[in-house]
């Protein structure tokens, strides 16, 4: 693969910003990603580097850019690929640097996920591979059995160790949980094997990247980037690709009874001895107290408002992947009858979830990904009401954080402010309209002056003096504005039910909505 054929891949949309003619037939060996201002040792000849540059400063002036350029040069990379999203632009300072040393030097729109590139690189380069060492055909055939009776990754790698000896090979998600790996090879934590496509750490390769949501996604990962010929590579991610595609086949033709009992925890007063049976059906026992999660991923919803088809199978495919890091407990993953993603699962799998799911949530940074979790229950009877607590955890999340991921635990809304955001933002909207009255009248300038008033002096607890301090007012100005707005609100500032009511419908005008 040359540079020319990355940088007139559709796509992508790089921006050539400075080359030579010659410069863009030259071959590219593999992908680095660097922030750090002297990558000359973490750079391979040949290589397209990626660099998001958190390490440059306007006030270092071109000597930084000129520094990491020379640097990249000394290494003999191939060309640099610098992300537009930290500075807005690709710094003029570095592009001349690279003019200067004969660097080629494309954008990255900030739209680009640094994965993607790295993916496009590596499918690229497995369609010209000529290499020998290619693998062993009686190998080839108890592979392709293996897969033929969807035998799993699993038993793939065990049968493979014995072709490649001590060579550890893992199977990861992009959420960085370990699907499977060859027998001794040491165990990833998430958080590493999260960071390691489109990383620099031993040799990463896409396994499947159509067909499957973002959450779904499978990588090949070897700690030594030359224990495998990149022929071998290439055909054992061909067969786990296959491997991954039959289980998505499987699982989307399979019954789905997790289905059944979230439409049975969503009616009012389901027969118990019905939702025992439908856990069962799920493969969850009566022993153990239980907690239910939802998921939604904030995209676009239809004009019933609920999730669209896609948007439910995103959300149920993360909740999935977030659900398998707890391990292989017992737990039921569906869909409500509104589309939401739910799931019941032991108690004790909560801090696993939670800890999962910012990797999961980096999975499709451009999706926003919310949850909400119940306080433990039942396993029979309490689970409608667990239901309810999430649903309403997971409201609060879409309120607070609405452009970003938040997992919401149903026992931290423990005060009314966070208990107000799992209140639909309609209802919020009416009852502060309601409330407040004229105070919310538009281009009012009183009306804006005596909702300030309240909201100081609901914040210093009723405080004459101390409300006038606040507001560089005299107090006797204070008494007169919180008459006023007793007398358009029809409350009883004395009161602390009416300023509780009052500052409920504070609270719920400000709050955004979901």
């Amino acid at each position: 693969m040359h540079v020319e054929h990355l940088l007139t891949d559709e796509t992508l949309g790089l921006r050539l910003l400075w080359a030579e003619p010659a410069l863009l037939r030259r071959e590219i060996h593999g992908v680095s990603v660097t922030d750090l201002e002297d990558p000359a040792r973490f750079v391979r000849r040949g290589e397209a580097v990626l660099s998001g540059l958190v390490w440059w400063r306007a006030e270092d002036g071109p000597e930084a850019a000129d520094r990491f350029v020379r640097a990249l040069r000394s290494a003999d990379a191939a060309v640099l690929l610098a992300g537009e999203e930290t500075h807005g632009a690709v710094p003029g300072d570095l592009v001349e640097a690279c003019a200067r040393h004969g660097l080629p030097v494309a954008g990255v729109p900030a739209h680009i996920m640094f994965r993607t590139i790295t993916e496009t690189v590596y499918l690229r380069q497995w369609g010209e591979l000529a290499r020998q060492h290619a693998m062993p055909g009686h190998l080839r055939g108890r592979l392709n059995r293996l897969v033929a009776r969807n035998a799993g990754p699993r038993p793939l790698l065990e049968a493979l160790s014995a072709h490649l000896g001590d060579t550890a090979v893992h199977v990861v998600t992009a959420a960085g949980r370990t699907v499977a790996a060859t027998p001794g090879a040491t165990p990833l934590p998430a958080r590493v094997a999260a960071a390691l496509p489109g990383g620099d750490s031993g040799a990463t390769v896409p396994v499947t990247a159509r067909a499957v949501t973002p959450y779904e996604r499978w990588y090949l990962h070897l700690p030594d980037a030359d224990a495998v010929p990149p022929r071998l590579l290439h055909e054992i991610a061909e067969l786990l690709d296959r491997c991954r595609r039959a289980q998505v086949r499987g699982l989307a033709a399979a019954p789905r009874p997790a289905d059944e009992l979230g439409a049975l925890l969503a009616l009012s007063g389901a027969d118990p001895e019905a939702v025992e049976a439908a856990s069962r059906r799920c493969g969850l026992t009566a022993d153990g107290p239980r907690r239910v999660f939802v998921a939604a991923t904030g995209a676009r919803r239809d004009g019933l408002g609920e999730p669209a088809v896609a948007d439910a199978a995103l959300a149920e495919a993360a909740l999935a992947e977030a659900v398998a890091h707890a391990g292989p407990g017992p737990a039921a993953v569906g869909r409500l009858p509104d589309g939401t993603a739910f799931a019941v699962l032991p108690a004790d799998a909560h801090d696993a979830v939670a800890e999962a799911w910012p990797f999961v949530a980096a999975c499709a940074p451009d999706t926003p990904l919310h949850g909400g979790t119940s306080a433990t229950a039942s396993p029979v009877d309490g689970l409608a009401t667990a239901l309810a607590e999430a649903r309403y955890a997971l409201a609060s999340a879409r309120t607070v954080t609405p452009d970003s991921p938040c997992l919401t635990d149903i026992a931290a809304l423990t005060s009314v402010d966070t208990l107000l955001t799992g209140i639909p933002a309609e209802v919020r909207t009416a009852y502060s309209h309601a409330v407040l009255g004229p105070l919310l009248k538009a281009g009012s300038g009183s009306a804006a002056m005596l909702l300030h008033t309240l909201e100081t002096f609901l914040a210093h607890d009723g405080s004459w003096a101390r409300t006038a301090g606040a507001l560089h007012l005299h107090v006797n100005t204070v008494h007169y504005r919180v008459q006023r707005i007793e007398h358009l609100t029809g409350r009883d500032l004395s009161r602390l039910a009416d300023r509780l009511d009052l500052w409920a419908a504070l609270v719920c005008r400000v709050r955004p909505a979901a």
